[in-house]
């Protein structure tokens, strides 16, 4: 499929431009570079590590890197809240189970016959996705099944259909284990595209978006980009954030550099949040729109006066 293909929407072709490369055009990474970042990891949390407490592991996802680098005090309240499923939390996770099922179905899909199978493919499982869809009311399922179905349609619309020699993955699980496993860090980035040929960087890692765009999404990709040249020795050529509502792109290629920002922004994170759940350090606040459902609220004279002013 070239980005001249008749039958795709400009959208379309505008993604196979961004996303495309040559092979000529791929870049090439010294096969000591993951050793390298992994190095650099172990030696910026070397100082801490040994607080977090033997068979207790600290597990880090990007969220949990955005969350500290935010409002140190949110970030301790969000940790501190039980997980619990939801409408909104729920809609990616069938969306994605639907995107996956259109890779091989036959014929042209419904978004809504993809998103009702994966619904009952989600319910039958054994996790606690499945428990809390087994339980849901009918109001809540259907408006489950209208937020995803919109997610599906739109990817549908914008983002050129998957073909197996792209080698698409969805939601692929990776970690990286420090401190003899104390520490853990652990990522599931939405979409690859590709995979590398030797030490020639290929894939591509996307993130789907809905909203608008937001500094923390670079970063978000970057940590997956960490991850995955840990993992495999070799890092992806290029990341996307691709953002629905608007059909647009945000695309950054990956270089030594690049990697280099994740290492630190990840150790700094880590560092800062072994330091507060184990340490005897004192969360910052950092007033701003997360106050809004922020469980420590109550006990902030900072968030209240934020949102207090943000009224007035």
């Amino acid at each position: 499929m070239a980005a001249d293909d008749p039958d795709l929407n400009p959208a379309q072709r505008e993604v196979l431009a961004l996303l495309g490369a040559t092979r000529a055009e791929r870049p090439v990474f010294e096969s000591s570079l993951a050793a390298e970042l992994l190095q650099a990891l172990v030696d910026e949390l070397a100082p801490v590590a040994a607080l977090v407490p033997d068979g207790d592991p600290l597990f880090v996802s990007k969220h949990h890197l955005t969350q500290i680098h935010a409002c140190e005090a949110h970030a301790l309240a969000e940790r501190a809240e039980p997980f619990a499923w939801s409408v909104p939390r729920a809609r990616g996770k069938v969306a994605h189970k639907a995107i996956e099922l259109l890779l091989n179905w036959q014929g042209k899909p419904n978004p809504a016959d993809l998103v009702d199978e994966a619904i009952a493919r989600l319910t039958e499982g054994v996790d606690g996705l499945a428990g809390w869809l087994q339980t849901r009311p009918e109001a809540d399922v259907a408006e489950l099944r209208s937020e995803a179905s919109q997610r599906v349609t739109t990817f549908m619309e914008c983002f050129p259909p998957l073909k197996s020699d792209w080698c698409p993955v969805l939601e692929p699980r990776w970690r990286v284990e420090l401190a003899d496993g104390r520490i853990v860090l652990s990522g599931q980035v939405d979409l690859t595209l590709g995979r590398p040929r030797g030490s020639q960087a290929s894939k591509v890692l996307v993130d789907f978006k809905t909203g608008g765009a937001h500094p923390s999404h670079v970063d978000d990709l970057r940590f997956y980009a960490l991850l995955d040249t840990i993992r495999l020795g070799v890092p992806p050529r290029l990341l996307a954030s691709y953002y629905l509502d608007s059909g647009r792109a945000h695309v950054e290629p990956v270089s030594t550099d690049v990697l280099h920002a994740a290492v630190r922004r990840t150790a700094d994170g880590v560092r800062r949040l072994v330091e507060l759940l184990h340490g005897h350090a004192v969360a910052n606040r950092q007033p701003g729109s997360r106050c809004r459902w922020c469980a420590a609220l109550e006990e902030c004279a900072e968030g209240r006066a934020h949102l207090d002013e943000d009224r007035g």
